[in-house]
């Protein structure tokens, strides 16, 4: 079995309308990427819950899947004439059958955090045996280690756990904070998240890493206090649960904060100035680390 690939570029004010329009002329698939993604005008775009995010990239680029015996020529015609638009250029090239489980997994190598602490798909055999090898393969919830966010909450981890503490993980995606917390050598984890996919991955993830940890909903999140509070979420969402956070982190304790990126750093370390004596700033393609200790309530 084969396909037939299409590639248009085009720009942001007609790529989502022409792929749907391609998609009612008889497409397979379709997808829209930066046309000048790995280039230096790749043009980053960041969507936050509670934020409008209404734009794609000014040079867009339609990935289109035809079956093999489509006429390919008159479908990208017959969507352009539906959209007011004159005939692209594009390029075809065939898509033949493959092994895409194997394809995908082949992206994913084990992930060095420190020289004890690594990330391993299970398709894989431990590079070092001696350390700490967490187990994690991509799937529904986000975490693998490879995005800077979650590399910085692990190498602040990794340095910081001395054994013992309690932790809680607020927006644990796949719970590789939590688990990876456990494995260090922490005393208890519970992993919040609003996704029940996410909690869902997560408890599968600790049983395949042999750990304990309790995950739940917010509704279910108990009203404890924790040693450490790590929160690998987006700007927005840290700038709505700066108290909610701070109610959860015992005095003399720490927080972890992570999805910030590096321009939001100042205003994030502004407010959670409120109830924490923050660190300075660590930054990582972009992307901040803010981390701080706990004050006394008032």
């Amino acid at each position: 079995m084969a396909w037939l690939q299409a590639t248009i570029d085009t720009d942001s004010a007609v790529a989502e309308r022409l792929a749907d329009a391609l998609m009612d002329a008889g497409a397979l698939s379709t997808a829209i990427e930066d046309a000048l993604a790995g280039t230096d005008q790749e043009q980053p775009i960041f969507g936050e819950p509670g934020m409008p995010v209404d734009k794609l990239w000014n040079h867009s680029r339609i990935i289109t899947l035809f079956a093999e015996d489509a006429d390919v020529a008159l479908l990208i015609a017959a969507a352009c004439n539906a959209c007011k638009l004159g005939m692209p250029v594009y390029k075809t090239e065939r898509v033949e059958e493959q092994d895409w489980v194997r394809l995908t997994q082949s992206q994913f190598e084990p992930i060095r955090i420190s020289d004890r602490l690594w990330i391993t798909p299970t398709w894989h055999d431990a590079p070092a045996p001696d350390a700490i090898n967490l187990q994690l393969d991509p799937g529904l919830a986000f975490g693998t280690g490879s995005h800077p966010t979650t590399r910085l909450c692990l190498q602040w981890l990794d340095a910081h756990i001395a054994g013992g503490e309690s932790v809680l993980d607020y927006g644990c995606g796949s719970g590789i904070l939590a688990i990876a917390a456990l494995k260090l050598g922490a005393g208890s984890a519970v992993g919040v998240d609003i996704d029940a996919q996410a909690v869902r991955s997560s408890r599968d993830n600790a049983d395949q890493n042999n750990v304990t940890a309790t995950f739940c909903l917010p509704d279910a999140n108990p009203a404890a206090q924790y040693d450490v509070v790590l929160a690998n979420i987006l700007a927005n969402p840290l700038r709505m649960l700066g108290q909610l956070l701070a109610s959860h982190v015992k005095t003399g304790g720490k927080i972890v904060l992570s999805g910030i990126l590096a321009e939001q750093a100042d205003e994030l370390s502004a407010i959670y100035a409120q109830w924490f004596t923050m660190d300075t700033p660590v930054f990582d393609e972009g992307w901040t680390r803010l981390t701080g200790t706990r004050r006394p309530s008032v």
